[in-house]
């Protein structure tokens, strides 16, 4: 039988010209997806993450089917990482008018379905220029423009002219939410008209580094992805050391900055005196969060089933990272989402005014059709830390809701621990105490 061409539509939808996409495990079996036309499902996933992000495209292209563009960016900004040093940034623009807020504001996507972000984030039109990362110091109009923007505290009105139609390519990251098509800026329009004071006053001081503009922002309550987005346009930051940041190290960093701030003070807490168990199950990732008696250590591992979205084999992929008291110094091997659960379980520990050995297991489904970006694990931690904890009575309790809670076999979990193998094998000096001594 011969294979179909690459550009056979798919039976039941309007040919999208500019539509191209990017799957894993295509390597291993190009013609998977040729043969399956979502019909069978070959991948193995309740619902085909190609006609899903297509039929967001279908809503979304007919709007900008031209060059021009008019309606409301979030605020929304996109900073690329290809070319690095010089890189292609600008906002991304809604071809809706008026509160658009929701769309890029991934504090709110918690309880959303996956095809409720994906039609957040595909709605969603990337305009681009190129720039390299230093002329951030010194912003020509346009890209003053978009640093604005990068403050700005409500949805802003905007038109914009394109040199060719937006095109959308279907790649995914598991960084950075997913965005709608794009198209290289010929001339656009931001009529920003509120700015965060808290954001504005840190980017107008030109004598504090961006560590601690990041740090003062967290303190005086801005979200994160606010923090992110005016990170990644180069609008903190000490005169003459201001940088554009690709967004998803961005990102990255900002959660690795307020962590370890979070983490000094940490260390400084009392140390817990009982297990404390929080779980939560959301877009087909089961969640186990345990804080364990003793100084801080943490550790994060994810498990990914045969046929998610970034382990295409017949066989469970485990990964983790970890570090002691003291932190660590390289960067972890999970990446973004090891940086995003560090930040979510420091929070916790602050509200606990305790400190404590952090063990976060993630098991991820078949059911995540399509990666969302490092939100899904920050938002989706810390809605689970904001849950009432479970007391556990005994480390050979908690080994058995590990059990009960995952398919994984208990053994896997343990090889892969670091920090439950210390609480398995190290006694405590206080175990050598008598009562009362």
């Amino acid at each position: 039988m011969a294979v179909p061409e690459l550009s056979t539509p798919i039976p039941g939808l309007a040919p999208v010209e500019s539509l191209t996409w990017t799957i894993p495990g295509l390597r291993e079996d190009p013609t998977l997806c040729l043969r399956c036309r979502s019909a069978q499902l070959l991948c193995g996933k309740p619902v085909c993450p190609i006609l899903l992000k297509y039929r967001a495209f279908e809503r979304t292209l007919p709007m900008v089917s031209g060059t021009t563009l008019d309606g409301s960016t979030p605020p929304g900004v996109f900073v690329g990482r290809f070319g690095y040093p010089k890189v292609a940034l600008g906002p991304l623009l809604s071809p809706i008018h008026g509160s658009t807020e929701l769309l890029d504001t991934p504090e709110q996507w918690v309880g959303r379905s996956v095809e409720e972000v994906v039609g957040f984030r595909t709605g969603l039109v990337r305009g681009t220029a190129r720039y390299r990362v230093t002329d951030a110091d010194r912003p020509d109009g346009l890209l003053e423009r978009f640093q604005l923007l990068g403050l700005a505290v409500e949805s802003v009105e905007s038109e914009a002219e394109f040199r060719r139609p937006p095109r959308g390519h279907l790649a995914l990251s598991e960084s950075t939410p997913p965005f709608g098509p794009s198209a290289p800026l010929e001339r656009v329009h931001l009529d920003v008209r509120k700015v965060d004071p808290d954001l504005d006053r840190l980017s107008s001081d030109v004598h504090a580094n961006a560590r601690v503009a990041v740090e003062e922002l967290y303190d005086r309550g801005v979200r994160v992805s606010r923090i992110q987005r005016a990170f990644s346009v180069g609008a903190l930051g000490r005169q003459g050391r201001r940088r554009l940041v690709p967004t998803r190290w961005s990102i990255t960093a900002v959660d690795d900055l307020v962590s370890k701030q979070l983490l000094e003070t940490v260390r400084e807490l009392p140390e817990l005196g009982e297990i404390v168990l929080y779980s939560l199950t959301a877009l087909d990732n089961r969640w186990l969060i345990a804080f364990l008696p003793g100084t801080y250590r943490y550790e994060s591992i994810e498990t990914w089933y045969p046929n998610t979205v970034w382990n295409p084999s017949d066989r469970v992929v485990m990964m983790g990272d970890h570090e002691g008291f003291h932190g660590r110094t390289t960067y972890a091997s999970i990446g973004g989402c090891y940086y995003a659960a560090r930040l979510a379980t420091a929070e916790a520990l602050i509200r606990l005014r305790r400190q404590a050995g952090v063990v976060v297991l993630r098991e991820v489904h078949p059911g995540e059709i399509l990666p969302l970006g490092v939100w899904n694990v920050r938002e989706h931690v810390r809605a689970a830390l904001r849950q009432p904890p479970e007391r556990v009575v005994s480390l050979d309790a908690l080994l058995g809701r590990i059990r009960s809670e995952f398919a994984i076999p208990l053994d896997r979990w343990l090889r892969a621990s670091s920090v439950l193998h210390d609480a398995r094998t190290q006694r405590r000096l206080d175990a050598w105490l008598e009562p009362g001594s």
